[in-house]
């Protein structure tokens, strides 16, 4: 009983805000002549610090505040029936005491199954917000570095397993990969497959991924 109202203070309180940078493929930028110039930037904590995002997530809150409203009445309901039982328990029958019981742990599941129910549309209302958002700043983000003559622009956040910096964009001069595949194929001194097995060959040049959701986001 107190693990479920525990949940309901959850919901009640306010759910949690939780959204994490995801990705999508970008184009390539032209190629730019010269030293490399790094910017580094927190993107997602940039998203969320847009008017927009800020808007949109105050409109998201008033839309679940009902929801939060009514869990915390079934929260309180719950709360008064248990001391109710606890303090008639030895003036009930059997009967009764079961019966009270009963009608304490029903609205238990209840209020389990609204806020797991609340908390899944919640989250899967914010992830597309926040997928919204993240591709329209990644666009500024890659127009901005190409008028600024950046040629990498590293994301400094610190994820949840994630260790390093991750390459939101970069010109082709700064892409290795072309290279570095030859020079371990030279290495290996394993021979290419055959035509009929080929595998299709990826661009020279590797897309940098893009925070915009698990699928490509549409301009």
């Amino acid at each position: 009983m107190k693990r479920s109202l525990a949940l309901i203070a959850t919901l009640a309180s306010g759910i949690a805000l939780s959204a994490a940078a995801q990705t999508s493929t970008a184009p390539a930028a032209q190629a730019s002549a010269g030293p490399a110039k790094v910017a580094v930037i927190l993107f997602q904590a940039a998203v969320t610090s847009t008017n927009e995002f800020q808007r949109n997530y105050a409109d998201l809150q008033k839309k679940f505040a009902p929801k939060q409203a009514e869990l915390q009445s079934l929260g309180t309901e719950i709360d008064n029936l248990t001391k109710q039982l606890k303090a008639q328990e030895d003036k009930l029958s059997d009967v009764e005491r079961a019966s009270r019981a009963k009608t304490i742990d029903d609205k238990n599941k209840q209020a389990k199954r609204m806020l797991e129910d609340a908390q899944n549309d919640f989250q899967q209302e914010m992830g597309q917000m926040n997928e919204s958002v993240s591709s329209k700043v990644y666009d500024v983000l890659v127009s901005y570095a190409q008028q600024q003559g950046f040629t990498v622009v590293l994301d400094g956040s610190q994820q949840q397993q994630q260790a390093i910096p991750v390459v939101l964009w970069a010109s082709p001069p700064t892409d290795i990969t072309k290279a570095i595949i030859e020079a371990y194929n030279v290495k290996s001194g394993v021979p290419p497959p055959p035509p009929a097995a080929t595998a299709p060959k990826p661009a020279a040049t590797t897309p940098a991924p893009k925070p915009a959701g698990s699928s490509p986001a549409a301009h």
